[in-house]
């Protein structure tokens, strides 16, 4: 156990501080490309940020009024594209911070779609399906004006689903007159969301995982992993590893952790998941200490639960030969000067995740041409279009000799500022 004193609050809340994060990420890229002095100062701030209040009025009959938030971070290269979610935690920093996250995760898998995020701030445990309901039709008609398929596209994100999309699709639409599939993403299929949609981010995160793996001439069967998250990230990503024959040894939750050296067979642990609401108490592992969990030796860790699992308390602590960041901002930026002193090769978040906003991209595009593709389709394009992203980022990062969040931030801010440059100032 270290003998170092703890980091003082303050200093520890600066560095779990989203939107410092992100700033601190585009300045050392921007400084790397020596970007112009304008378009630094066009790039750093989002376009727009709408906070809206959201009167509800509950099942008892209650009046509510709950805060909502939407930001646009770039539109240069299209539409704004980024999820909703719904928690108690919401802030503006944070929003800020994930709309600027999906510009430039967006603009590394190269799909023409800028950066948005929203959510709104409540606590969908204790609400009704109808409260969620009303809650999430009266955001959306207050930010009708800046919602559309050329404007800004939203998506699910944490507590929310396919179904809060189609609550959204069909505000909007009844507002239009006609339906309108492509203002959302992540539909349910039979309003025209997309095959393999829902398994697309955690595709993502196994693709740029063996990926990773060809540089070290491993295989699968002989790589260890440990996921913190057992969502739709975390349990994709498990599902998908683990029936490419990677040995999943623990897998993370909230409530608790379990482990088998021989590998979980995730398959009965998402059924024990479904019968008992937790993973807790699975019949083939031992429950092991979170902590513990998180630093034991393995060759692959994926956090993919929320934003600053990572920081310089415990960054030093990990043992995983590669991190793959299923979450948005799982490192903060002190974390990351460990982790590259420890030669953790790191798959940063704005890459590894992206697998969502590719699909999302192929959902937009069937949706305006009314013209769908079956599964293999999807996930053959996706895995074009990953490898293709992380081929590029590491090409960055040889050429220009940086770590790859740092490449992958290069090669993002490059590509939005090209846009930008070449657009223009208007008037």
């Amino acid at each position: 156990m270290s003998d170092a004193a703890p980091p003082p609050a303050p200093a520890l809340e600066q560095e779990l501080n989203p939107w410092l994060a992100a700033e601190t990420r585009f300045s050392e890229a921007a400084d790397r490309l020596e970007l112009d002095h304008g378009l630094r100062r066009v790039l750093r701030v989002p376009e727009r940020e709408i906070t809206t209040y959201i009167p509800v009025m509950l099942d008892d009959g209650r009046i509510e009024v709950f805060t909502g938030y939407r930001v646009h971070h770039s539109t240069a290269r299209g539409p704004g594209k980024g999820g909703i979610r719904f928690a108690p935690d919401v802030s503006l920093d944070e929003v800020r911070a994930l709309a600027a996250w999906m510009t430039w995760k967006g603009a590394v898998v190269n799909v023409p779609f800028g950066g948005a995020k929203g959510g709104v701030i409540c606590n969908p445990t204790v609400m009704s399906q109808a409260e969620l309901e009303r809650v999430t039709r009266r955001y959306t008609a207050n930010i009708l004006e800046f919602l559309g398929p050329e404007k800004d596209v939203p998506a699910p994100d944490v507590n929310t689903n396919a179904q809060t999309m189609a609550w959204i699709m069909d505000t909007y639409s009844m507002h239009q007159r006609h339906t309108v599939t492509a203002v959302v993403t992540g539909k349910p299929l039979n309003l025209g969301g997309s095959r393999g949609r829902t398994e697309a981010t955690g595709r993502g995160c196994r693709i740029v995982t063996e990926e990773a793996l060809k540089r070290f001439s491993m295989k699968p069967e002989e790589t260890t992993v440990v996921i913190q998250g057992f969502g739709n990230v975390g349990g994709m990503s498990a599902k998908l590893m683990h029936e490419h024959g990677f040995k999943i040894v623990s897998i993370i939750e909230w409530d608790g952790a379990v482990y088998n050296s021989n590998g979980l067979d995730i398959p009965k642990l998402m059924r024990h998941r479904a019968d008992t609401g937790s993973i807790v108490d699975f019949p083939e592992s031992e429950a092991i200490g979170l902590d513990e969990a998180m630093e034991q030796r393995c060759d692959v860790l994926l956090p993919a639960a929320k934003e600053n699992m990572i920081t310089s308390t415990n960054a030093e602590r990990l043992q995983c030969r590669i991190l793959c960041e299923g979450a948005n901002g799982p490192t903060t930026v002190a974390a990351d000067e460990i982790l590259e002193k420890k030669g953790v090769f790191v798959i940063p978040d704005i890459l590894a995740n992206a697998g969502g906003v590719a699909v999302s991209y192929f959902e937009w595009v069937q949706n305006r041409q009314g013209f769908y593709w079956n599964e293999q389709q999807v996930n053959e394009r996706q895995e074009e279009m990953m490898v293709a992203a992380f081929a590029d980022t590491l090409e960055f990062a040889g050429k220009h000799k940086v770590n790859n969040r740092t490449a992958a931030y290069m090669l993002a801010v490059d590509r939005v500022a090209f846009a930008t440059s070449l657009r223009g100032m208007y008037p």
